[in-house]
């Protein structure tokens, strides 16, 4: 097992980067290198909070060998508990698991995410995020979560594959997006991004004392593909290289909190992205001829059963390319510079309009 540790520019945290033993046609394949070599990532969900406070949800990133790094099923919403303090209070995240209630569309069934950071036999980097996400605003007062929901990406998947220098692909999808509109039902709104000013809904957190009318205040909601390495949200540790791919759903909100006369309180500016993945690889990369048990997102022997907690993973034998599942670049959600929650900035009123 490799690992190294970073340190975060505002919080020190350690990060696991694990290595899993794999074999291929029974010889020991070599590690490609830890800090140039082919790697990819990938994130569920993650967020910033105007521009000082940054929230990111366990990150995979593929093995030195072949393999894959999968997030536990476990992780089903952000933020928990723990991490309120930073996302605020109003507002979850789903990521596809829900219980006896739903907070998605009639039809939309519960499913569990597939967020997969993987190194193939050929030694190709490769990452998936795959889950139904539904952004729920608490600050509605609804009776239930489909009550609160203002936003849904249904069958979203987002992957990348860097299979040479000249190849390397992304793609970033949805089966439908669905906004809540002026009347208050959700309605299907296409499925290659948003545009939506007005959009009923409030800051993720307020302000104690402010007179807040919630009828008033709004939201300018974009929805769009990530197309840039910068625009994912991530941790030190998340690389690129001499060629990079990115995919994923980049969510930004701008909520106009205003009184109960319509005077802009403030600004409140967030960001989200929502399975956010790359991979990288050296400009003189060259995969491996294919041939072994296939690529590291389709192992030999079944996952490790079970959640592997941050920053190790379980004993396991040195004889097929193994899945672990859970281990990611960081366990659990990790604050960054979260020294402010919002960004406050005055302006004048401006006309409520919509795309």
């Amino acid at each position: 097992m490799t690992r190294f540790v970073t340190k975060l520019a505002a919080a020190t945290a350690a990060f696991a980067f694990a290595s899993v033993p794999g074999l291929a046609s029974a010889q020991t394949v070599q590690a490609v290198d830890e800090k140039t070599g082919p790697v990819s990532f990938a994130n569920v969900a993650s967020v910033r909070i105007g521009n000082s406070g940054s929230l990111i949800t366990e990150t995979q990133r593929s093995p030195l060998t072949p393999g894959q790094s999968k997030l536990s099923p476990d992780r089903t919403i952000v933020p928990r508990d723990e991490e309120r303090a930073t996302f605020g209070d109003k507002w979850d995240i789903n990521l596809g698991r829900y219980g006896a209630q739903s907070p998605y569309p009639a039809g939309i069934a519960s499913r569990d995410h597939n967020v997969i950071a993987a190194l193939q036999q050929t030694t190709v980097p490769t990452a998936v995020a795959e889950s139904n996400y539904a952004l729920i605003d608490n600050g509605h007062g609804g009776a239930k979560p489909a009550d609160n929901t203002v936003l849904v990406l249904e069958g979203a998947k987002s992957a990348v594959d860097c299979s040479s220098p000249g190849k390397a692909t992304s793609s970033t999808s949805a089966a439908k997006i669905w906004v809540r509109d002026e009347n208050g039902e959700l309605k299907p709104s296409g499925s290659s991004g948003v545009d939506v000013k007005g959009l009923k809904l409030g800051p993720p957190s307020f302000v104690k004392n402010e007179n807040v009318d919630k009828s008033r205040t709004t939201s300018d909601l974009t929805v769009s593909r990530v197309t840039a390495f910068d625009q994912l949200i991530r941790q030190n540790g998340w690389r690129n290289g001499d060629v990079t791919a990115v995919a994923g759903w980049k969510l930004d909100i701008v909520t106009h909190v205003r009184d109960e006369a319509g005077k802009d309180l403030r600004e409140a500016r967030t960001t989200i992205v929502l399975g956010g993945v790359s991979c990288a690889i050296p400009k003189n990369f060259v995969a491996k001829p294919a041939g072994g048990t296939g690529p590291g997102a389709a192992p030999a022997q079944p996952a490790v059963p079970g959640t592997v907690p941050a920053g190790g993973i379980p004993p396991q034998a040195a004889d097929s390319t193994r899945t672990v599942v859970g281990l990611g670049l960081l366990g659990g959600g990790i604050v960054i510079g979260a020294a402010a929650m919002l960004l406050y900035r005055r302006r004048k009123p401006a006309p409520v309009r919509e795309k």
